[in-house]
């Protein structure tokens, strides 16, 4: 079938939606501390199998933003209480010397996936680990643990 208007040879104009006008959804305002000179952003897609603790005690060079796709995320930032990310949801960090400690799946039935865009410094790694022995020097910045 073809959109072809027989009088003129021409292709019939396609009709214009409105659905733009309602399309989008804020889902996240974060006015970062700051942005490295000449940051790069990177998107990734995070997945960890059901339980999965995630990423050891890390760091990023610059901001992130992130949303759930599926499952929970248990999330915690340094100087933050740890907090439980749900599918749909957004979070973020700061980066820089804000340890990020924990990214890990907070369900042991489904997995958990979360997309990641951050600003990160020329020439460094996205993310950095952060060893035992600085987490004891800065173990006063952490929030009180639930369990402890």
């Amino acid at each position: 079938m073809s959109n072809d208007d027989p009088a003129t040879g021409s292709a019939a104009p396609r009709p214009r939606s409105e659905a733009w006008k309602t399309a989008l959804t804020v889902l996240q305002t974060a006015q970062p501390p700051f942005v490295p000179e000449g940051a790069e952003a990177t998107t990734v897609l995070v997945a960890f199998p059901p339980g999965d603790p995630g990423t050891p005690p890390h760091r990023h060079s610059g901001p992130a933003f992130g949303y759930m796709l599926e499952g929970e995320m248990l999330f915690e930032l340094e100087g933050e209480p740890e907090r439980v990310i749900k599918a749909g949801e957004t979070f973020w960090e700061p980066g820089g010397d804000v340890i990020h400690y924990q990214d890990g799946n907070n369900r042991t039935d489904s997995w958990s996936r979360f997309l990641v865009t951050m600003m990160c410094a020329p020439g460094q790694p996205m993310l950095t680990l952060v060893d035992e022995k600085e987490l004891a020097e800065r173990k006063h910045l952490r929030a009180p643990r639930p369990d402890a």
